[in-house]
């Protein structure tokens, strides 16, 4: 009989990835398919439910058109985070979704940190206050759609939908795609009281949560015939995926830092014991014990992206980012006197300022594209080198290395570019797809292959290939860095008042 395997089933924000891995962690099928991302108001983005099941059983029959479903042994999802469903009692959409990336609650942000106290949500939460969190959606929706609001049933995340859909039953989900809503108490591990009140909603309204790995429910008759899963076959609480690509590149100690260069940059960290600070987000590990503490960069690879459609004409020749690769290679440490400041999407960690922006710094007639193009990859370097540095300082453990993913870290330039400004070797994971992998050790440890989901974790995860530092280019880096810290102090008034005066006109013009 052939090796059974288990699914990773990644629901990212505009695709889905169903993956089976065999008990090494390699890939033995997968299957995908797109979800559609809305952007209906200046600041908003928005989801069909309905998309993320549509999308979750197209890319799971994919997989089991390619290998006998009957090797599945168990399945686990990772989600894109702080995405918000809201159902009426019979599972409808009473509106769409509200995606992480919206930005539509900005009065509300503040009016909760006014009543609440800053550091009461960042205590119970984990979370410094800021835009990205559903609490803050909530407090909208409470205000502008009181009767929408009134009539959701349910407020569910991604990976409880998925679940209802694959098992049907009540809403429940993983403490560690719930504790994104900032509506959990992650030290408790249950929905917080205080947060609730706070927003006049019954727990009722909300999914049950569980540790990492535990039993959820089983395929229905029904998703078995649409998607090919063998009927029954177990579904276990998984987690959201920023945590799941840390337990993907076996992340599980303080010792190493998972970074992803991905659309946004995020990295992390697992700690023993939990903290709170400015310097990162804290999140309840994907293996349920301990604590992520997160660093988080919006514009991360989409500053690329943007620079390229917006300036050189798009991304039609997939040769232009190799021409600015070889260019930006031969120009030296500083971008000759460029700096970009990354903040296209507001800055989290350590400023928490979603009305800052970014910039563009020393620019003369001599610069090109390559100049601009180094500045953007030199500018979230030299922020991930002192997002580390501050969690080194909070926690007192040194990260020794990075172990890279993402589309980013296949960037010779970039990848250099992080160790020499960090002083720290960077490892490039073996798998690209280290979320749905989290996952997969989730639902192998709950199939019982392994006695932990740490166990699964070093099993699973593969061999990586280390970049080292060059020390000849640390002090040039080092310099780089005080004047990137320098600048934001000296830019932040001006962004501020930019864009009060552009919010301002626009309104007047409408």
């Amino acid at each position: 009989m052939a090796e059974p395997v288990v699914v990773g089933l990644d629901s990212s924000t505009q695709s889905t990835k169903a993956i089976a891995f065999d008990g090494a962690g390699r890939i033995v099928a997968e299957g995908r398919a797109p979800i559609a991302l809305a952007n209906p108001r200046f600041g908003w983005f928005e989801q069909e439910p309905a998309d993320w099941r549509v999308s979750a059983r197209a890319a799971l029959a994919q997989l089991t058109a390619a290998i006998d479903p009957a090797r599945i042994v168990g399945l686990a999802v990772s989600n894109q985070r702080e995405t918000m469903a809201h159902l009426a009692a019979d599972g409808s959409s009473v509106r769409p979704a509200t995606v992480w990336l919206d930005e539509r609650a900005t009065a509300e942000v503040e009016a909760l940190a006014a009543r609440l106290g800053r550091r009461t949500i960042h205590e119970i939460t984990g979370r410094p206050v800021d835009i990205i969190p559903c609490l803050y959606r909530l407090a909208w929706m409470q205000a502008h759609e009181p009767e929408l609001y009134a009539r959701t049933a349910l407020f569910a995340d991604v990976q409880s939908v998925l679940v209802m859909d694959l098992c049907g039953g009540k809403a429940r989900t993983s403490w560690s795609s719930a504790d994104p809503f900032a509506l959990f108490d992650i030290r408790a591990k249950a929905w917080s009281k205080t947060i609730l009140e706070a927003i006049d909603l019954a727990e009722e309204k909300l999914p049950e949560t569980h540790a990492p790995g535990t039993r959820l429910g089983e395929i229905t008759a029904e998703a078995a015939a649409a998607t090919g899963l063998p009927k029954g076959c177990p579904v276990f609480a998984g987690g959201g995926d920023g945590q799941c690509a840390g337990l993907g590149t076996n992340c599980t100690d303080p010792a190493q830092a998972y970074v992803n260069l991905g659309t946004a940059v995020v990295s992390g960290v697992w700690q023993p014991d939990f903290a709170v600070s400015d310097a990162f987000r804290t999140e309840i590990a994907a293996q349920g014990d301990g604590y992520i503490f997160e660093n988080c960069l919006r514009g991360g690879a989409f500053l690329i992206n943007w620079f390229v459609d917006k300036f050189l004409g798009g991304r039609a020749d997939p040769a232009i980012f190799d021409r600015l690769e070889a260019e930006a290679s031969a120009l030296p440490i500083g971008s000759a006197g460029v700096l970009v400041q990354p903040w296209w999407g507001g800055v989290m960690d350590p400023h928490w300022d979603s009305q800052t922006r970014g910039t563009i710094l020393g620019l003369s007639g001599s610069h090109g594209p390559a100049h601009i193009y180094r500045a953007i990859l030199e500018g979230i370097t030299l922020w991930l080198a002192a997002a580390t540095a501050r969690t080194e300082a909070v926690t007192g453990r040194s990260v020794e290395r990075y172990v890279a993913i993402g589309g980013g870290a296949n960037s010779p330039l970039w990848r250099q570019m992080l160790a020499d400004a960090s002083g720290r070797p960077l490892c490039i994971s073996g798998t690209l797809e280290a979320s749905a992998l989290g996952a997969g050790m989730i639902a192998a440890t709950g199939a019982g292959w392994f006695p932990s989901i740490e166990a699964a974790a070093a099993a699973m995860s593969g061999p990586t290939r280390q970049i080292d530092p060059d020390p000849a280019r640390g002090d040039a880096y080092g310099e780089l860095g005080d004047i990137f810290a320098a600048a934001h102090a000296a830019t932040a008034d001006l962004n501020h008042r930019l864009v009060a005066l552009a919010n301002r006109v626009s309104k007047e013009a409408s």
